[in-house]
């Protein structure tokens, strides 16, 4: 059941979230390792939109996920969905209004790295946010600081080991060619997908520990054989062992300090 969104506020302020999730393409499924205590529709909350992109089903969930009080969003809205900045980092800032002070994102990313292939995780350290006609050449000239925390890139990367690199946010909504991804390796992205640079550094400017992780779900173009499809990505970034990954890594490293805590 949907709560009007006062209620889901009341709820979640009453609970005091402190961890903040946004999942990506085909990664909703995350939501049934928390016992649910209110949802609300991204229609029914001010400022956000329905999502238009499969995988996304457009909900703000409230549950206790090991026992921590905790926020996910399932799916997110997208800059080459139409949106302005301001409404594409909505959903970070109800966070910050809401009490949370970790944010942690996940999106469905290409492998650039040779070392990425459908399926594994890579942790991102930095980005790329090439979003404007001038922002490739600017990313050169002018790298930025990264919005992601040092300590949690660190401990999500480790036991077993995952690649930590740098992701390059795209506009999108069309795939890559390959000149292009030529063009971010020698710019040094690892991964390359159309989302998440706009949260993590708005997150970052409200004072939140931050941290993101790209599920490879394909080869980035030019670099395998296949054809790059939707429905792929959502199949590799929903399969039960990919997902188990994610959060694991969650639940072994970010959750035990808020249990701690409380």
């Amino acid at each position: 059941m949907s709560h009007s969104f006062s209620d889901f506020c009341t709820i979640a302020r009453s609970h005091a979230p402190r961890v903040a999730i946004i999942l990506g393409s085909g990664q909703g499924s995350l939501v049934e390792r928390v016992k649910l205590l209110a949802t609300v529709r991204f229609a029914d909350v001010p400022g956000f939109a329905p999502p238009t992109v499969h995988g996304h089903s457009g909900r703000v969930v409230l549950g206790l996920w090991c026992e921590v009080p905790v926020l996910m969003f399932q799916g997110r809205m997208h800059f080459y969905e139409g949106h302005e900045a301001n409404r594409v980092t909505g959903n970070v800032r109800l966070a910050n209004d809401l009490g949370v002070t970790t944010l942690i994102l996940t999106n469905a990313a290409g492998g650039i790295h040779d070392s990425l292939n459908p399926g594994d995780w890579m942790v991102i350290a930095n980005h790329l946010k090439l979003l404007t006609p001038t922002s490739w050449q600017e990313s050169l000239e002018a790298p930025k600081p990264s919005p992601y925390a040092p300590e949690l890139v660190a401990a999500l990367a480790a036991d077993p080991p995952l690649l930590i690199g740098t992701y390059a946010a795209l506009t999108g909504p069309c795939y890559e060619t390959p000149a292009e991804i030529r063009a971010l390796k020698a710019m040094g992205a690892d991964a390359v997908g159309m989302s998440t640079a706009m949260e993590a550094e708005a997150g970052a400017s409200l004072g939140m520990r931050v941290a993101a992780m790209s599920c490879i779900t394909n080869k980035a173009a030019g670099l395998s054989a296949g054809v790059l499809d939707h429905a792929e990505v959502q199949e590799v970034a929903g399969r039960g062992h990919v997902v188990e990954q994610f959060a694991n890594r969650i639940e072994r490293i970010v959750l035990p300090s808020f249990h701690l805590r409380a």
